[in-house]
């Protein structure tokens, strides 16, 4: 398992999305970079994580922060999501593949059938993770799980991100 270190260069990521190709080294945010990988289309907390942070895209680019959510899910399942989902103005990456997600340190699991929300798991994906990368690409912040429970709320970043911005906030678990 890798474990990524903050301050140190993040993995490279290039990604097909709904809008075009993604490339992290191409990204110029003026604070950070987001990226929040997600289950898929079959997870029903997915859909109301996901839908809350298109709802707080606008709070996010005012604070300087370009946003990728991204899973393993394929472009339709990707473009299912964002349609159900109501999503309007994130752009969602797909076909993260299993060496991308390992890079990340995701954790993988193996598909069970019908979720709640009455859709096939596939037979292989990532579990959630969310990074901040810095302009420069090192890493500022890692949250990754073997859940699709409990993860960090959005306000709670944008309030702390308020913080980090005004007080210079270094990155912190940088030790090995």
């Amino acid at each position: 398992m890798i474990v990524l270190k903050p301050r140190q260069p993040a993995p490279e990521l290039n990604v097909d999305t709904l809008q075009g190709s993604w490339s992290l080294n191409d990204q110029k945010p003026k604070n950070f970079n987001m990226l929040v990988f997600y289950r898929g289309l079959h997870c029903p907390i997915c859909s109301k994580y996901i839908g809350e942070l298109d709802k707080l895209a606008e709070d996010f680019a005012e604070s300087g922060v370009s946003i990728l959510a991204l899973s393993s899910d394929g472009k339709e399942r990707a473009q299912q999501a964002y349609e159900n989902w109501g999503l309007k103005k994130l752009n969602l990456g797909y076909d993260v593949s299993v060496e991308q997600a390992q890079a990340w340190g995701l954790h993988r699991s193996a598909g069970r059938g019908k979720t709640s929300a009455g859709i096939e798991e596939p037979a292989e994906f990532s579990e959630p993770g969310l990074f901040l990368t810095r302009p420069d690409n090192t890493l500022y912040w890692g949250q990754i799980s073997t859940m699709p429970f409990a993860r960090p709320h959005f306000r709670d970043i944008l309030g702390a991100l308020g913080f980090v911005l005004a007080n210079d906030y270094p990155a912190r678990g940088e030790l090995v």
